[in-house]
């Protein structure tokens, strides 16, 4: 693509897809998309991920492997709907607690309403508040996971300090997110698919392929993986190291709080 992506040293904060926006701008504009698409959530990342977000997620709970133990808790970021979330508590056994954390309302009530249907909410806590800013003591937290929202938080090196801080001593850092695909032949299929196919789904879904078009742009900026790894090592973390998935359009991040 044309439009180059961030790299460690920042950008994110003023990039709203391919737009340039004032920094403080970004967030209210993210908060939009996400009130618009919330109920068509999941069905959104089926399209965008051509169904390959369900064994992404798998595979990073696989990776992250939650104790079987009712002191494990998991902060989950992002992450409204409560996918991540219900796929930690049911890998514990049903033992561990995650507090499910997003800045939308829209999210959270959507993934509330689900945890119900599921008999989970005995589980997980649900928090509305802003991952730049979390409201949790230092040393709070056994793991911290955040699926395909970091490139919507707009000062994504506070967000992983912050990870940093209320991460507890041994504690673990796993972060999904689509990324910088590495195999020529299937880059140039990936982005045709992105931008000419998705936006049309997003609208026949929702009526709007204004958030799908934000999303898809959003994707070709966010730092390919080995800037985004120098990130999470300049948050503090030790032990740094990717996973790729499916070619590069997604990978899994890992680092630990040592």
């Amino acid at each position: 693509m044309a439009e180059s992506r961030t790299s460690a040293d920042g950008g994110m904060e003023t990039s709203y897809g391919f737009r340039e926006v004032a920094d403080g701008e970004k967030q209210g504009l993210v908060n939009e998309v996400f009130h618009k698409v919330a109920k068509r959530y999941d069905v959104m990342n089926d399209v965008m991920s051509m169904g390959m977000h369900r064994a992404w997620k798998d595979a990073m709970i696989s990776a992250l492997n939650p104790r079987k133990d009712p002191a494990y808790k998991v902060l989950d970021v992002a992450g409204g709907t409560g996918d991540i979330a219900f796929r930690i508590v049911e890998a514990s056994n049903r033992l561990a607690h995650a507090t499910v954390l997003d800045i939308n309302g829209s999210m959270l009530a959507v993934g509330a309403e689900r945890a119900e249907r599921k008999k989970l909410s005995d589980n997980l806590t649900f928090v509305e508040a802003n991952a730049e800013e979390l409201p949790f003591e230092p040393n709070s937290f056994d793991a911290y996971t955040i699926a395909f929202g970091i490139r919507n938080v707009p000062h994504i090196d506070v967000a992983l300090k912050e990870a940093y801080r209320v991460l507890k001593r041994g504690g673990r850092l796993l972060v999904l997110e689509f990324s910088e695909v590495d195999l020529p032949l299937l880059d140039r299929v990936y982005d045709a698919w992105s931008f000419n196919a998705i936006p049309k789904f997003g609208k026949a879904i929702t009526g709007d392929a204004e958030p799908y078009q934000y999303l898809v742009e959003s994707i070709r900026k966010f730092p390919n993986q080995q800037d985004f790894a120098t990130m999470i090592r300049e948050a503090g973390f030790s032990r740094v190291n990717f996973t790729n998935y499916t070619g590069g359009i997604a990978a899994l991040h890992s680092g630990w709080k040592l």
